[in-house]
């Protein structure tokens, strides 16, 4: 499968382009977000000053992917568009790297007033042979991590880890509890908050991912909408409507909402905003994290044995498969392609 080191030349005059095999957006539908996937070849990327072409070893996919094939946070002048904000692979210098995937705001390797993006809303992404990121957005690879579970941390596990150690400020043996058990995100959250000495709740409409979050560390995991055995210090929401109300009155006075996401919807039926200010509960949006945050996780990772969930693997030629299986919601963990 590998295209790597290929050219080709259009016309006798024109210049010889580097081709690569990838996995792109070509056009955007918002019914039908699958209709606009293609696999083929695209112009590999060329060496700038202040940027890195990194040989992918794995790619993690992410809601975020499905999204930018309906075309939210993707414009159309964007397209052909390579998805995918997580990897981790090989630099120029042999070097074994993680990718950090918010490109901006910082101005390394771009603009200095260049706002805040996620790698596909801007540039080319992972789901390639090979990535083209500012030198600045590249982190060392734990050599007791895998890339396949290196490549999981940069977007789900990061927003988990900032989502519970920043935002909702838990610490050992406070309670908290994971809406939608089985997402990348939710996942995450389970088993570092299991690690970082939480009492985990969760919730599945599926019995059989309830089951698998008790046996990552939830100490209880119910239906959506169940009443809890106690009132949690934090909620980790990333379903949105369906969950929203639960989540509110799952709080103790004074807790803490974390939202990153909103998969069923952004409007839930009751805000539950009388709840929110009679029990002073605090709402905070979350989203993604910082290069340092992802350091910090890395360490984390690397010192205490924690992986990533993988739910699957697939070789880059078969990302339809991935992305098939992202979109009916059967995974519980990451879906993970690899290249080589």
């Amino acid at each position: 499968m590998c295209h790597r080191g290929r050219r080709f030349r259009p016309h006798a005059r024109s210049p010889i382009v580097k081709v690569m095999f990838a996995v792109y957006a070509a056009r955007i539908d918002r019914d039908q977000p699958l209709s606009g996937l293609e696999l083929g070849e695209r112009p590999a990327p060329e060496p700038r000053p202040g940027w890195s072409v990194v040989d992918v070893r794995a790619a993690s996919l992410n809601h975020h992917d499905l999204w930018s094939l309906r075309g939210v946070g993707l414009a159309e002048d964007k397209l052909p568009m390579i998805l995918g904000c997580d990897a981790a692979g090989v630099d120029q210098d042999g070097n074994e790297v993680v990718l950090h995937s918010v490109i901006g705001q910082t101005g390394h390797g771009v603009g200095p007033k260049e706002p805040r993006s996620i790698l596909t809303e801007r540039y080319q992404g992972t789901f390639a042979e090979q990535v083209a990121v500012p030198t600045w957005n590249l982190l060392p690879k734990p050599k007791e991590l895998s890339f396949e579970e290196a490549a999981c941390l940069p977007t789900a596990w990061l927003t988990a880890y900032r989502m519970l150690f920043t935002n909702a400020g838990v610490r050992p043996g406070d309670s908290v509890l994971v809406q939608g058990a089985g997402g990348g995100v939710a996942t995450a959250a389970i088993v570092l908050g299991k690690a970082a000495g939480l009492r985990v709740f969760a919730t599945s409409r599926d019995e059989a991912k309830r089951k698998r979050a008790v046996e990552l560390g939830a100490v209880e995991a119910v239906e959506p909408g169940a009443r809890l055995p106690q009132r949690v210090d934090a909620v980790i929401e990333t379903v949105g409507a369906a969950t929203w109300s639960h989540s509110v009155k799952s709080l103790r006075p004074g807790g803490t909402l974390v939202i990153s996401g909103a998969t069923s919807g952004d409007r839930p039926s009751h805000a539950e905003l009388t709840r929110i200010f009679f029990l002073e509960l605090k709402v905070v949006g979350s989203t993604m994290g910082t290069k340092d945050e992802l350091e910090d996780l890395l360490s984390f990772c690397a010192a205490t044995g924690v992986r990533p969930v993988i739910d699957e693997a697939f070789p880059l030629d078969r990302a339809r498969e991935g992305f098939e299986r992202l979109e009916s919601g059967e995974q519980f963990g990451k879906i993970v392609l690899t290249n080589g």
